[in-house]
């Protein structure tokens, strides 16, 4: 069998190992290969905690995976979850170097740099870059690249996105213990945002909410830039436990009356529902139990979601309001919770590209990350509508090198 060029996705989550692989077709289109998920242990809210277990778990897919395309996986784009992914701004200022004050690649890439140098604490690094707009000689709001122009003093506002060091050498030792490149590495959230949201949503102001298992991961643009990324402690697995606590039953019963029965807003009032734990002994619940256990839990993301917004002065003003994905946004009634507690346009989001996986938005993940890799295959955008491109491709180039330290 031939060689063929593929782009691998792989989503490290909390509950599950997802992986997408697809082929670049002659018209430009991407066609799957092979989707394939697995359940796991050794990840904790998005976190790897058990290195060795994930590994192996990550090998057995990739050994289905070889074995089904008929050809070795050497490289993968991977994502990076947790709550300990933190967002920040930061401002970066250069002269000019050239005589004839063009400004050339070098100052392009002197002022990115200059934005990067501020304190961190020793465990936490800096994994990614994200300009957000241009100042020459104190002219601002230039969001296209400034190669060419003339100024004296080039300036940048940048998102810096970090995280802590331990976890992020965890991820890396991960992949590369089954002999995998890494490609990238992707923030969760702006991955499903790259198979999500469109440049429109992007330019009029949006965010995108990604409920997830253990997290969930927020992120945010106006203009075309991301402007703000986080991630919460809280995602579908703790409504999951409060359903096996409140109706004091087995974690996998709660699961299945979750997606069975469960519900954000109450749609059938004394309505009662019986399913069979065994056959001795049957759950008898009704609609407005399982809601008033469903609901403070949503709500209270909601609530985490309105706080993240605040701090930006964007809690009511994102035209494009907020798009919901991940397994969590499944939820029934979710959408007119989030309307009620967000106060502004709320929709579902489902990943495009991919006609066999634009119905489960719990692929909008693993999706964006093949998506986003072939952007930069591409020398595109990292993710389209940043309004950027030209420097984004640069800037992941930099992840590869702080990476090279983790290899052992």
């Amino acid at each position: 069998m031939s060689r063929i060029h593929t782009i691998t996705g792989l989503d490290i989550g909390t509950n599950a190992i997802k992986v997408l692989v697809a082929q670049k077709t002659s018209e430009g289109e991407l066609d799957v290969l092979f989707s394939f998920q697995q359940s796991i242990n050794g990840v904790k809210k998005g976190v790897v905690i058990d290195v060795e277990e994930v590994s192996d778990a990550l090998q057995s897919v990739l050994d289905k995976i070889q074995e089904d395309i008929g050809q070795k996986i050497n490289s993968v784009y991977v994502n990076i979850g947790g709550s300990h992914i933190f967002s920040t701004s930061s401002h970066g200022l250069v002269s000019v170097s050239r005589a004839d004050r063009k400004i050339s690649e070098e100052d392009i890439n002197r002022v990115l740099q200059a934005a990067q140098t501020f304190s961190l604490p020793l465990n936490k690094e800096i994994f990614a870059v994200f300009p957000k707009e241009f100042i020459i000689d104190k002219e601002g709001g230039i969001r296209q690249q400034p190669l060419g122009m003339e100024g004296v003093r080039l300036e940048a506002e940048v998102l810096v996105l970090g995280a802590f060091s331990p976890y992020l050498k965890n991820l890396t030792q991960t992949v590369l213990n089954t002999d995998l490149q890494i490609s990238d590495i992707i923030a969760s959230p702006l991955a499903s945002s790259r198979a999500v949201l469109t440049p429109r949503q992007k330019d009029l102001g949006v965010a995108l909410l990604d409920i997830g298992a253990g997290t969930s991961g927020l992120a945010v643009f106006d203009q075309g830039n991301l402007i703000h990324l986080a991630v919460l402690p809280i995602g579908s697995a703790n409504i999951t436990q409060d359903i096996a606590i409140g109706l004091k039953t087995d974690i996998d019963i709660a699961e299945r009356i979750k997606k069975e029965y469960g519900s954000c807003i109450l749609q059938k009032q004394g309505k009662k529902e019986k399913i069979e734990v065994n056959e001795a002994e049957p759950l008898i619940f009704s609609q407005k139990q399982l809601v008033d256990i469903i609901e403070p839990r949503v709500s209270e993301i909601f609530g985490e979601v309105n706080k993240e917004l605040k701090k930006i002065g964007k809690e009511k003003l994102l035209p494009a309001g907020i798009v919901l994905t991940g397994g969590g946004s499944k939820l029934p009634k979710i959408i007119d919770l989030a309307k009620k507690e967000l106060s502004l346009p709320c929709r579902i989001g489902k990943p495009q590209g991919f006609l066999e996986l634009e119905k489960d938005p719990s692929l909008a993940t693993v999706c964006g990350l093949v998506l986003g890799g072939d952007d930069i295959e591409d020398k595109d955008s990292g993710f389209r509508g940043s309004g950027l491109a030209d420097f984004i491709k640069g800037l992941f180039a930099k992840i590869k090198k702080i990476l090279k330290v983790f290899v052992p």
